[in-house]
């Protein structure tokens, strides 16, 4: 389980202002030998951006140890960070150096670091004061010379206020904290990945070289919110390649499970009641002589005219018209202008 990286890690990728600002924070936080929490939604890098970070650092030539604290609970999270003495439980034949000292003079990496244990939060909290712990089943205090940087999705300060995450804790790893952009806040970085993610998987795929998507395909991409962010985004992209093969790509598929033999949940059925949606779908009476993908363009086509015209052609009311953000807008006015072109 454990992760020792000895060389540089793969390089961030972007050019928007938002993600040049957050690389430039890690550079100058980097110089700086005090823990750091990085901040982010799922997918958006904060392994990535520890690991530049710890390369960054002057602890570079040292140890860059992670663990994903959602993994293990109770004493096998002990053991895996403090090391355990023989004898400590079942099965302890022979001394073991936890995650501390295996990143002694480097950087340990607690990923998901909000899912620690009260007990183990207790037990960081004293290294990060004193620099020593014991080990599992040890009375020998153990010291070490570690950098900690913690990542995580969720609101830290508000799980400390209901009591789930120790203040303590939170105020000495909290020298510095970090929130990488989610995608959706990059604008026109979209665009490079895709670039970049298509031309990676044509080469592992044997192609004699990288697909161009089509207008409307990358309106599709720009537009798409991307709630797994970065992540998302190379599966999505390396999926359209594989499925189109040499050329351009003109269709993207963002849920992989989308099937017509798909297998439904059912669930408990319950008394009906008549909604105003169900009204809604008594009284529009779908025209099957219509393709379902033309259709659903002229709905998406007046739905946009109708909130230009009421916004006086204020893109940024129009969106708000339409619950959208103001990028999703521009995504989706370039993608219906591109469906004219295509």
């Amino acid at each position: 389980m454990e992760t020792t990286y000895s060389s540089s890690p793969r390089e961030a990728i972007g050019q928007s202002e938002a993600f040049l600002h957050f690389q430039e924070q890690l550079s100058r936080v980097a110089r700086v030998d005090r823990p750091v929490l990085i901040i982010g939604e799922r997918g958006t890098g904060k392994e990535l951006a520890a690991a530049r970070l710890h390369y960054l650092s002057q602890r570079w030539q040292g140890p860059l140890v992670t663990l994903n604290c959602a993994a293990l609970a109770g004493s096998l999270l002990d053991a895996e960070l403090f090391g355990h003495e023989v004898g400590a439980f079942t099965g302890a034949t022979v001394r073991r150096k936890g995650r501390f000292e295996n990143a002694d003079t480097g950087t340990l990496f607690l990923d998901e670091i909000a899912n620690l244990s009260p007990e183990a939060q207790e037990k960081i909290l004293r290294v990060v004061e004193y620099g020593s712990f014991d080990r599992v089943g040890g009375s020998r205090p153990v010291t070490v010379n570690v950098r900690i940087v913690g990542a995580t999705n969720v609101d830290l300060p508000q799980r400390a206020k209901l009591g789930a995450f120790k203040e303590d804790l939170l105020d000495r790893l909290s020298f510095e904290v970090l929130t990488v952009p989610p995608l959706r806040m990059r604008e026109g970085d979209v665009q490079v990945l895709t670039r970049h993610f298509a031309a990676r998987m044509a080469i592992g795929m044997g192609y004699p070289e990288s697909p161009e998507f089509s207008a409307r395909a990358m309106a599709m991409l720009t537009s798409h919110p991307w709630p797994g962010n970065v992540r998302e985004l190379k599966n999505v992209v390396e999926r359209a390649v594989y499925r189109t093969g040499p050329g351009t790509i003109r269709e993207v598929v963002f849920d992989p499970f989308s099937s017509p033999y798909r297998p439904v949940e059912r669930a408990e059925p319950s008394a009906p009641t008549l909604t105003a949606r169900d009204d809604v779908r008594r009284s529009a009476k779908p025209n099957l002589g219509i393709p379902l993908s033309r259709a659903v363009r002229e709905l998406e086509e007046a739905y946009l005219a109708a909130a230009l015209d009421q916004s006086r052609h204020n893109q940024k009311r129009a969106a708000d018209l339409l619950g959208l953000t103001y990028h999703q807008f521009r995504g989706l006015y370039r993608r219906l202008g591109a469906d004219r072109e295509d």
